[in-house]
């Protein structure tokens, strides 16, 4: 049977996102596990989101460059399984901020690429959120199966990276089956010639606009993926970290199903805006409600600032950046848009947590990210999409 181009990148979307459901809640705990201190944890992310950002530049230009995904991809999705075991055998601030820098830089690169890869493939009317909720499957059922079995042990560094370096193999294994055309950094039309595509002018007010809107809005992402594991473990004494992001993943599936259809009615920026709302709600629910079922409540909002974010985040770079440059084009914005502002957040949360405690913290990155809101009510008033005329509105095609 006959596999539709798009279908083909489904396992690795899976997979790959399992990866993320041992290294998102449980690598910071692992860290801390090694004898590290807020502090010292907040330094270490910060320089992992740091190299971070190198990755997608070097791996969507190695991509472009070559024309072709699979090698780049390859190697992205395998430096996490050279990279933890060292980390936890030699415990030294400059060797753990070395092989969590590698770690990054595969795994950054890796997410970045196959998303670039995705909006190649499947062109700009191609639903992107469908392809993308089978990484939330892949997150949820992992999550689940960490926190309900006795395979994953929180008190053991080494149980979590033998789990790292299986998933990562694992998640290496599709592109090395995929056909070459599927591979390709960039498609052609039956001509032969390359589709004319119409981009929008990336020093535009909208395209600036927007781009603070999502830094802002990211910043305080880091309180959400680094710092909430540990908040739940040290201060509510509360183990349940892996259910608690797969409730978060499985409130984003629907809006990744209906994400297409929210982007072409209302626009990326709209969305994007909401997202950093419900970050800020997020963050002062945990400041001031550190109750279990109000915490449980503050996971569904994942929904919309996960949810709602990242097809909007990726429909937004895809309207920027041609199919032939979008590899190194999405490196740029996720390494500006989401990897530096969580560099900045993690390094930063660590010395807040240190010196004001939690709640403090949780109520300052809520600030920061409300701050993204009042920019897109500015905007709202003195800007307009450059061919839509309203705020965020894509052009139909």
């Amino acid at each position: 049977m006959k596999i539709k181009h798009e279908n083909r990148f489904l396992p690795s979307y899976f997979i790959m996102y399992g990866l993320y459901a041992v290294i998102g809640p449980y690598l910071a705990i692992m860290v801390r596990g090694l004898g590290y201190s807020p502090l010292w944890i907040g330094i270490l992310f910060g320089v992992y989101e740091g190299i971070g950002l190198t990755g997608p530049f070097v791996f969507g230009y190695w991509a472009d460059k070559t024309g072709n995904y699979r090698y780049a991809l390859t190697t992205a999705v395998l430096l996490p399984a050279f990279a933890i075991f060292p980390l936890i055998t030699w415990v030294h601030p400059l060797l753990s901020a070395l092989f969590l820098a590698l770690m990054a830089f595969g795994l950054r690169g890796s997410i970045t690429l196959i998303d670039a890869l995705t909006t190649i493939q499947i062109g700009n009317t191609g639903n992107y959120g469908r392809i993308r909720v089978w990484g939330s499957f892949g997150f949820i059922l992992f999550s689940l199966f960490f926190q309900w079995t006795p395979f994953l042990k929180l008190n053991s560094p080494t149980n979590i990276s033998l789990w790292i370096v299986i998933i990562s193999v694992a998640s290496a294994v599709p592109f090395f089956v995929l056909p070459a055309f599927a591979l390709k950094a960039s498609v052609h039309s039956k001509n032969g010639e390359k589709p004319e595509e119409k981009m929008i002018p990336i020093f535009s007010f909208y395209v600036v606009g927007t781009f603070l809107i999502i830094f802002l809005g990211r910043f305080s992402i880091a309180a959400l993926h680094t710092y909430f594991p540990l908040y739940m473990v040290e201060i509510l004494k509360w183990d349940a970290v892996g259910l608690m992001f797969a409730i978060a993943a499985l409130s984003e599936i629907p809006f990744f199903f209906m994400s297409f259809a929210l982007i072409r009615r209302f626009g990326p920026v709209p969305l994007l805006a909401l997202a950093a709302g419900g970050t800020c709600v997020r963050l002062l629910i945990l400041a001031f409600l550190p109750f279990k079922g109000v915490i449980i409540f503050s996971q569904l909002l994942n929904s919309v600032t996960m949810g709602m974010f990242h097809p909007a985040f990726i429909y937004f770079i895809a309207s920027i950046f041609p199919s032939g440059k979008r590899g190194r084009g999405m490196s740029v914005f996720m390494a500006l848009g989401a990897s530096l502002p969580l560099l900045i957040g993690n390094m930063a949360g660590g010395a807040v947590i240190e010196a004001y405690g939690y709640q403090s913290f949780f109520v300052i990155y809520a600030a920061v990210t409300g701050c993204a809101v009042l920019l897109y009510v500015i905007m709202r008033r003195v800007l307009v999409h450059p061919d839509s005329g309203k705020p965020g509105k894509p052009t139909p095609d």
